[in-house]
């Protein structure tokens, strides 16, 4: 049962250690693979965007080439670019033409923008506040035309984004660079408008070293590279050049949104830097879903499951191995039971066998030619009955003995009643009872001539002692017949004779001697006790009727 125990243990231990091996080795796959998609589906956004950006600034570009000046204050100025610029089909949400005016040319201006059908032609300033023509000394940069035209979009035309920090920034920059020029994130439109950029290209003519206006494109910051849905694996901040430490995001309904990222908060997964409108913009990539904390989950769903097959294994492998040893164990059982029948059986044999012996002795000898057939038969009778009685008393004990005192509280001693024992009660072994009882029914019915009791005491005495230590013990028995002798004493058999002087000394390896004295009979043994006990006999005897029991 240890040994079934240890290998299930063993099998326990193994299935746990393959399912936590099994457990790690799918957490580090979930969590690379995690990395790996958000890192390739991170690429690939950063990609598109600045495909996007190329795009649009390749739009200001062209459009600037395209254009024609040779008038700076020509109304409808966009006129000739307006199926090009929508042809490629970008979502812009505003393109306008900023002419580069003199201060004598801003009446002028005013004129054309009136004629244009714009409501408020007045030169005025970003925040709408009017101009006075003989205060600029300096050229300005007025926005004449526009496109698409609406109702929100009919009042912007005359306006000058000189001193606008981002417009007028972006204008300088452009006129100084000569090349395309994007603004910083501002509201467009309106203060509350949607949040965008502005790219301006500027439109340099032949021959001059000075841009005679700017061609403009506006575009929502969300749709240009900040779109999140709930699909995505990652949401997208960019960060704001303005203000530091500033991030903006936009939501699934592309309202862009300030925040400040905490110093102490999550990093962003990775970052990417796109170019637009002569500037490098840095982009933050935030996954929506804790890789980490997925791959941790679905070890533990793995785990779990390798457990649960563990103890599935465990538990059919235990209940067929403890089948498997409950049958070895019963056929254990059966062989051993059948070897101990058999060893039973021969020892049966042996002592039915020396029993046979005796009985046949007993009657060769009492039944010798000449014998009184009367007496004959009273004394075969008496012996076969004791040898029966010590037999049955044997078989109680399962061979292992009798008390030396039962011997004389059996019926087949005759006058059993009348004898004085005295003795310590002792077991001797199976071989030495079946003596002393043939021994004991030779003394008592032998001294029926001579029985008389004297008040109530009797006047046979049977006494044994044991003396000596160890390997050194002797057994003494004695027998005495008081007021008896020989005249008043049946005489002894022959086959008494030789039980009493031969057979009873030499199957006990010990002597007798019989005498009468002036008023009694008296039979003394002396016998090793080793011999009396017999322990050899008794520890085979108690192996053979010992319970079988299966080998641990």
């Amino acid at each position: 049962m240890v040994r079934l125990g240890f290998i299930i243990g063993f099998i326990a231990l193994l299935g746990a250690l393959l399912s936590g091996l099994a457990a790690y080795r799918v957490h580090d796959q979930e969590l690379a693979l995690d990395r790996i998609a958000l890192a390739r589906a991170i690429d690939v956004h950063a990609s598109l965007v600045q495909d996007r950006l190329t795009e649009r600034e390749l739009l200001a570009r062209v459009a600037s080439g395209l254009f024609r000046a040779p008038s700076v204050i020509k109304p409808n100025m966009l006129e000739p670019l307006r199926s090009a610029i929508y042809a490629f089909k970008t979502d812009f949400v505003v393109a306008g033409w900023i002419a580069r005016l003199k201060p004598n040319e801003l009446t002028a201006a005013q004129t054309a923008i009136a004629g244009a059908g714009f409501p408020n032609p007045t030169i005025r300033t970003y925040d709408d506040k009017p101009i006075n023509p003989a205060e600029i000394t300096q050229p300005i940069d007025v926005l004449l035309d526009l496109e698409p035209r609406s109702d929100e979009t009919k009042a912007l035309p005359g306006r000058s984004y000189d001193q606008d920090p981002v417009r007028g920034a972006m204008l300088t920059r452009a006129r100084i660079e000569k090349r395309s020029v994007a603004s910083d994130p501002i509201p467009l439109l309106r203060g509350n408008g949607p949040v965008g950029i502005i790219v301006a290209a500027p439109v340099i003519p032949e021959g001059a070293t000075e841009p005679a206006g700017f061609v403009t494109f506006s575009y929502e910051l969300a749709s240009l590279m900040l779109t999140n849905d709930d699909m995505s694996l990652f949401s997208v901040a960019l960060r704001d050049p303005r203000k530091e430490g500033v991030e903006l995001i936009a939501n699934d309904q592309g309202v862009v949104s300030t925040r400040r990222a905490a110093v102490d908060g999550p990093a962003p997964s990775a970052t990417r830097t796109v170019s637009f409108g002569g500037r490098d913009w840095q982009l933050g990539y935030y996954a929506k879903a804790n890789s980490a904390r997925r791959a941790e989950q679905t070890a533990i769903i793995v785990a779990a499951i390798g457990f649960a097959i563990t103890a599935m294994v465990c538990g059919l492998f235990g209940y067929v191995a403890y089948n498997n040893l409950r049958l070895s164990r019963e056929i254990q059982v059966r062989i051993g039971f059948e070897r101990r029948l058999t060893a039973v059986i021969d020892e049966l044999n042996h002592r039915v066998k020396n029993i046979l012996a005796v009985i046949q002795s007993i009657v060769t000898r009492t039944l010798r030619h000449g014998a009184d057939i009367d007496g004959a038969r009273e004394l075969l009778i008496g012996r076969i009955h004791a040898m029966s009685n010590v037999v049955s008393l044997l078989s109680e004990s399962q061979w292992q003995g009798v008390k030396l005192k039962g011997l004389f509280e059996a019926r087949a001693i005759p006058h059993a009643d009348r004898i004085a024992v005295t003795g310590p009660d002792i077991a001797v072994s199976a071989r030495a009872a079946q003596s002393l009882s043939l021994l004991f029914f030779e003394l008592a019915s032998h001294s029926d001539e001579g029985l008389s009791l004297v008040g109530k005491h009797p006047h046979i005495t049977a006494s044994w002692t044991v003396t000596g230590e160890g390997t050194d013990e002797i057994f003494h028995f004695r027998w005495e017949e008081l007021n008896t002798s020989e005249a008043t004493r049946r005489p002894d058999s022959d086959f008494g004779l030789i039980l009493l002087d031969r057979v009873a000394p030499e199957a006990l390896g010990g002597t007798a001697k019989r005498y009468f004295t002036d008023a009694s009979y008296v039979y003394e043994l002396t016998a090793p006790m080793e011999t009396v006990v017999d322990m050899t006999e008794r520890d085979r005897t108690d192996k053979i009727s010992a319970p079988v029991r299966p080998a641990r």
